[in-house]
């Protein structure tokens, strides 16, 4: 009899099992680096478009029309239009679009210099170490804005002036990560063997020692974008940066504080939140690339 019951559960159960998968519901997971390659594309396309339609509306950016004059923020003008009759969103994307050429050039400057600096130091002796570390700790070691406006005043302020400022500070950390990881390379085990084989200094740093450090140089890359664009802005806001003829979110912000009294939010508060979602494009895309180039967090 219990042998009856049992059979006859197990029929019950065939033919409740197709029934009920039919109407269960279909979750479909993507694989965390197909995921992680989607959001990294769609940063970087989002940052792409950003460029090209700044680049495009630039002289929509200079045009003014006194008649359509402080007009807050409607179909027309999504954006609202400023003092001199100007089109806030073609003016935010045209300076959005220059901090991140700015950011751009900046960031793949001294990357370089980090890439260069760090490889001397873990690869030329205790006297190359001890001067790239003490210029690390020197550069460090002043207030990074008061360095930044020193460089860039210096070198008569403008596009190159800031870009050039940029570069030349935003290179100790980075410096620092590379002469780790390239010091923790030359205590590797292939590195060993490929020494007691025979192989030049230079084929083990081009076979061996680039391969291991160009993860950690990319992510270093990427994520130098967001501090170069908001320092590029600061100083630019500070009226150390570009010049008051140029598109730009610094001179846009700068230009807007004197407005904010007679009730023109829209002038700081929407070009304030456009630079931040940039920001946030870059920081989202730098920790994209280091989940899919770091064997470590390619799961995560």
């Amino acid at each position: 009899m219990m042998r009856l019951d049992a059979t006859s559960q197990e029929a019950t159960m065939q033919h409740l099992l197709p029934e009920q998968t039919l109407h269960a519901p279909v979750r479909i997971r993507i694989p965390n680096r197909r995921a992680t390659l989607i959001v990294a594309m769609t940063c970087l396309l989002a940052l792409v478009g950003i460029i090209i339609a700044g680049v495009i509306l630039a002289p929509e950016a200079a045009r003014t029309d006194f008649s359509q004059k402080s007009l807050p923020p409607s179909l027309a003008y999504p954006f609202g239009t400023d003092w001199m009759g100007r089109n806030m969103l073609a003016r935010t994307l045209a300076g959005l679009s220059t901090s991140i050429l700015i950011g751009l050039g900046a960031a793949i400057a001294s990357a370089l210099i980090a890439l260069i600096l760090g490889a001397v130091a873990a690869l030329g002796g205790k006297r190359a170490d001890f001067i790239v570390s003490w210029l690390i700790d020197l550069m460090m070691g002043v207030p990074h804005i008061v360095l930044l406006i020193l460089i860039s005043f210096a070198l008569g302020k403008g596009f190159w002036g800031v870009t050039i400022g940029v570069a030349l500070t935003h290179w100790p950390s980075l410096t620092r990560v590379i002469r780790a990881e390239i010091l923790q390379c030359k205590e590797a085990g292939f590195v060993q063997v490929a020494t007691k084989l025979g192989r030049s200094r230079w084929q083990i740093a081009r076979d061996h020692m680039l391969p291991f450090v160009l993860p950690q140089f990319l992510i270093g890359l990427v994520l130098l974008f967001p501090h170069a664009i908001l320092h590029e802005a600061a100083i630019t806001f500070l009226g150390f940066g570009l010049s008051p003829e140029q598109a730009a979110i610094g001179i846009i912000l700068s230009e807007s504080m004197s407005y904010l009294t007679a009730g023109m939010w829209w002038l700081a508060v929407i070009p304030g939140i456009a630079l931040i979602a940039v920001v946030i494009l870059f920081d989202r895309l730098g920790s994209s690339v280091r989940r899919l180039i770091d064997p470590a967090s390619a799961q995560e």
